[in-house]
């Protein structure tokens, strides 16, 4: 979808980590932005669910060395409180949303229940734009 409405759609990824499901999900989301400053935010978050099960420190550090990453920039930005702010605001969002699980995708505010859907639900938010 993105590469066919490159001009008109972008995506925007909010931050929900389950950490009474996976008690590293908040580490992980905070490296994945920490990587983001870096400009590998999707390269790391991929090799985060790659490596889900055997999440720990040290993969964290594994994952960062590997995707080349200045590590002591990566490292200082991993206690930026700037990025404890927005996930505490991703996951305050997600709450008032009633987000119980992930993944979970959002047209203009609409949950999109099936992925059949999904270009007609992009479909028609887009002309309601060209309406207003």
């Amino acid at each position: 979808m993105l590469e066919k409405y490159s001009k008109k759609v972008k995506l925007v990824f909010k931050n929900f980590p389950l950490s009474s499901i996976h008690p590293f999900a908040h580490k992980a989301a905070v490296a994945a932005l920490a990587a983001h400053a870096q400009g590998k935010f999707s390269a790391f978050h991929h090799k985060l669910f790659e490596n889900y099960r055997v999440l720990n420190d040290a993969k964290i550090q594994e994952i960062a060395t590997a995707l080349k990453l200045d590590m002591d920039k990566f490292n200082k930005a991993m206690e930026d409180p700037s990025i404890q702010k927005l996930i505490a605001r991703d996951l305050k969002e997600g709450d008032e949303a009633g987000i119980e699980g992930i993944p979970i995708i959002f047209v203009n505010g609409k949950l999109l229940t099936s992925l059949q859907g999904f270009e007609n639900l992009i479909e028609s938010e887009l002309k309601k734009g060209k309406k207003k």
